[in-house]
């Protein structure tokens, strides 16, 4: 796998800011995730035989990479990015990954029909908590819908409380890690449905 280098970082970080100056609220940060953030997330998600991760706002691909690196098969991720140039640059160095340009709050129509209802692992890294109450919750039960029983989701996030209102969708939440390494320091927050007795 052909990874960025130094060069290839710095055109990474003025892609990334440049996107975020033309969108800040979609973007939410003005670097990309450091490996500390994207291992942590990485290690959170379950990569088995029979498992397809989605990756929600992918950026430039420091979560794609740590999953890549640990062992996610090149067929099982799905990588949906809304922004036309991220794709681009996603799809240059990361041509393993199944990239897809398209609105993250439609999973059930972008993903491949074999796939729907069969994730293990949902990752967002979309800035949840600056988006008005209906627009997250458009996404919020896209996600769910896509998940198989016993699914989780991921969120990664640089607020210190979980970003998305889990009550309201019947989910447990805990925080699965925090890095100070990453710029600024970031949580990552895994949830799961609560089963309701029959």
């Amino acid at each position: 796998m052909k990874l960025p280098g130094s060069q290839e970082q710095a055109q990474e970080e003025v892609l990334f800011f440049r996107r975020w100056l033309a969108h800040p609220l979609k973007v939410g940060a003005l670097l990309p995730s450091s490996p500390f953030l994207a291992r942590l997330v990485a290690k959170h998600t379950r990569i088995g035989d029979d498992d397809v991760v989605v990756e929600l706002g992918a950026g430039t691909g420091a979560v794609t990479k740590a999953l890549l690196n640990a062992g996610l098969p090149k067929d099982r991720l799905f990588v949906v990015e809304i922004d036309a140039d991220m794709c681009t640059y996603l799809r240059k160095w990361y041509p393993q990954a199944q990239v897809i340009h398209g609105d993250a709050g439609m999973l059930h129509d972008i993903l491949p029909s074999k796939w729907r209802g069969k994730v293990s692992t949902v990752i967002s890294g979309i800035p949840m908590i600056t988006l008005p109450d209906d627009l997250q919750a458009r996404l919020i039960r896209s996600w769910l819908g896509e998940l198989k029983p016993g699914g989780r989701m991921l969120q990664y996030t640089y607020s210190l409380v979980s970003p998305i209102p889990q009550k309201k969708f019947g989910l447990s939440v805990k925080r699965a890690g925090m890095t100070f390494l990453n710029v600024p320091p970031a949580s990552v927050f895994k949830y799961e449905k609560i089963e309701t007795a029959a």
